[in-house]
């Protein structure tokens, strides 16, 4: 889904978003970019955590300096979708950050041992959905809408 999302916001040439594992990502980071796309597996109703490890370190470090900016988040859940969404939003209020775009929640229908455990495969549909949220973000970064 993030892959998709990052090749959304590469149509426009001048685009310059880029995709970071949330391990990978540094208060820096944040502070370099215009606005944000959160990317994350719902996992027993709340968001990975890798994704919480970066909401806890990076979160008091940036607390004042990137207000205003916008967000839009995506969510592969099997079922639900909204416990993640919910505590991503959280913490975007935290930060004083501005939704830009609707929450993409795509639902893989895994409510079972078997389908938890195996890998998912996101449909073409969803994939496209993504391409289309990234272009969203980036377009509206571009033109200074938000």
């Amino acid at each position: 889904m993030a892959a998709a999302a990052l090749s959304g916001t590469h149509e426009d040439q001048d685009n310059a978003a880029r995709s970071l594992r949330a391990s990978d990502a540094t208060p820096g980071d944040m502070l370099a970019a215009a606005g944000y796309l959160f990317v994350s597996p719902e996992n027993l109703g709340t968001i990975s955590g890798e994704m919480k490890e970066f909401f806890d370190r990076c979160y008091y470090p940036l607390l004042g300096r990137i207000e205003g900016r916008g967000y839009a988040s995506a969510i592969a859940a099997g079922n639900a979708g909204q416990g993640a969404e919910a505590q991503i939003d959280r913490i975007a209020t935290g930060w004083r950050l501005r939704r830009v775009a609707p929450s993409l929640i795509v639902r893989t229908g895994a409510d079972t041992p078997v389908a938890i455990l195996a890998p998912k495969l996101v449909q073409r549909n969803d994939l496209q959905r993504c391409r289309d949220l990234g272009r969203s973000v980036a377009m509206g970064l571009h033109l200074g809408i938000f």
